[in-house]
């Protein structure tokens, strides 16, 4: 391979703020991690905290395919020999092929924050890599503010990297620690440590301050770099990591260069971004390069009729390289052509002159124009489309005979919302009741009673999340305010929506455990528009499930 991945998102991903790992979320990670390719995964720092010592303690349990893992830690103390130190010890006993520390490569860096004589400092430096090298089969040095340092005094940055190489470094990896560097400054400098160190090997480790943080990777490597150290979906402190979700491509697919020990792999990167967003608890990036749900997205018409013949017209590679998928959105911008494409992703294969395109144009603009939002809600345009065909199963799963919500209060005089719901599936009516929190939650509850014993799979869709927007009659686009269905009775809704001059739009995002879909409803009753949503959801599951069922016999 060309170029070699460390990947740190156990470590330097995990000092996001919005991430916290367990040691079975970190052990997923590693083995999702290993089975994409990835080279190295940084663990942890042995000894900082209980989670990272298990981590090492579990992970020597699998038997790893593609990667190795390594443990990081600092440079010793200065009160200390290398071989007394805790630190020292620790990665040692952490038992891994690979340690990574990091040592101040800045002169003020060691003066202000070490408080130690610059002089000290690389002593420190050479003892730690020189101990390390005893115990390990590979050790990186990262060079803590390396850019900055150089910048202030070069000499002295240079001197750091020839005192960890001649200690036995293997790679001589550039930290833009503070996110400040821009990329030509990157490529300027590596250039000259190339000369200056000719037989050492260098890296890169860059943070995201400035957004350049895979701009100024790539630099690193197109200047002489091989290896590059960063994060899945770019998490890390303050504004996160350099992103490996672009960095891989852009390199196996822009670059021309290796990364992965099978090209084969990077059909599975948009998977893997998802599974870490999934296992970390965050919500994925729509617009991330490459990976993101909105990647490879067309809503314009022009653009809609131009990938309609040439998909490279608009798209800089094909999304299924790196396992994503190309999406036409059905919005007030749309035109015919984005209507043909969509049929087409359904096997319809529709001409733009053809009635049945037009009239349905015609609708959506009508939709549109009160307020729906099917580009947000691609599950309710894909059964709105279906059913104007009158193809592909989408039937009357069950039809709502009344609904009635009540707003009251439980015992301990908190509120809670009773559904009243009877629907008709083949002719028999059911009638059922329930409460819950919010008039959502109260229909969900009821609906999905009134359907289990007629269709049992519907334990298995989940509702996700609800959003809502108040919307001003001609100004449906000025959407001032997202409303919590849970928490707000519907007399707040009302008043929060600026009276009977309003309408509202809600979404509803739902799953099973074959995927999530986003459905829509909207009206001037909230009620009435959430159960739009509600029952599209519902819909929208038995539909896939009876298709599904069907493909496999």
């Amino acid at each position: 391979m060309d170029f070699y991945i460390y990947d740190t998102s156990l470590r330097d991903g995990s000092q996001s703020e919005d991430v916290q790992l367990s040691t079975p979320d970190k052990i997923k990670i590693a083995l999702r991690l290993d089975e994409f390719g990835v080279q190295c995964i940084e663990g942890g720092w042995p000894g900082a905290n209980p989670v990272d010592n298990e981590f090492f303690e579990e992970i020597k349990k699998y038997s790893l395919k593609n990667t190795k893992i390594a443990a990081f830690g600092s440079t010793h103390h200065a009160n200390y020999k290398a071989e007394d130190d805790p630190t020292m010890r620790a990665l040692v006993a952490a038992q891994v092929p690979v340690i990574t520390i990091f040592g101040k490569s800045s002169e003020k860096h060691a003066l202000d924050a070490l408080r130690v004589s610059p002089e000290r400092n690389l002593e420190i430096i050479h003892d730690s890599v020189a101990f390390l090298k005893q115990h390990a089969e590979t050790v990186f040095f990262d060079a803590e503010h390396f850019f900055d340092g150089y910048k202030a005094n070069k000499e002295y940055a240079l001197a750091v990297l020839k005192n960890a190489y001649k200690a036995g470094a293997d790679t001589l990896v550039l930290c833009d620690s503070n996110g400040g560097t821009l990329p030509s400054e990157v490529t300027e400098i590596v250039q000259i440590l190339k000369k200056e160190l000719p037989q050492a090997k260098f890296g890169i480790h860059a943070h995201n301050d400035c957004e350049l943080a895979v701009a100024n990777s790539i630099a690193a490597l197109q200047a002489g770099a091989i290896h590059v150290q960063g994060t899945m979906n770019g998490v890390g402190e303050r504004c996160g990591n350099a992103n490996l979700c672009s960095i891989i491509p852009v390199i196996e697919l822009k670059l021309g260069k290796s990364c992965l020990p099978d090209k084969a792999m990077l059909n599975n990167l948009t998977a893997t971004s998802a599974y870490v967003y999934e296992v970390m608890n965050m919500k994925p990036f729509a617009r991330q390069a490459f990976v993101g749900k909105s990647a490879f997205a067309h809503k314009g018409g022009v653009h809609v009729s131009a990938i309609n013949r040439d998909s490279t017209l608009y798209e800089h590679i094909m999304p299924e390289q790196v396992g994503n998928s190309q999406r036409v959105l059905i919005t007030e911008l749309a035109g015919r052509s984005n209507i043909v494409s969509l049929a087409r992703r359904f096997g319809f294969h529709l001409d733009k002159d053809e009635p049945v395109v037009k009239g349905l144009f015609h609708e959506l603009k009508t939709k549109a124009s009160l307020g729906y939002d099917y580009a947000a809600a691609e599950a309710s345009m894909e059964l709105l489309l279906l059913r104007k065909l009158a193809q592909r199963g989408v039937r009357d799963f069950f039809n709502l005979k009344s609904l009635r919500v009540l707003e009251t209060k439980n015992a301990n005089g908190s509120p809670m919302a009773e559904a009243t719901v009877a629907v008709e599936v083949e002719g028999i009516v059911e009638h059922t009741a329930a409460t819950g929190k919010g008039p959502v939650n109260a229909m969900d509850i009821a609906l999905r009673k009134a359907l289990s014993s007629f269709y049992p799979r519907i334990a298995e869709l989940s509702l996700r999340d609800f959003k809502v927007r108040v919307l001003t009659i001609g100004q449906e686009k000025k959407e001032n305010e997202e409303i919590d269905l849970f928490s707000n009775t519907q007399q707040d809704l009302v008043k929060k929506s600026g009276g009977t001059a309003s309408v509202v739009r809600v979404l509803i995002e739902s799953a099973d455990q074959n995927g999530a879909w986003v459905t829509v409803g909207v009206s001037y009753d909230i009620i009435e528009a959430s159960w739009q949503a509600l029952a599209d959801s519902v819909t929208y599951k038995l539909y896939r499930d009876e298709w599904r069922d069907h493909n496999k016999k």
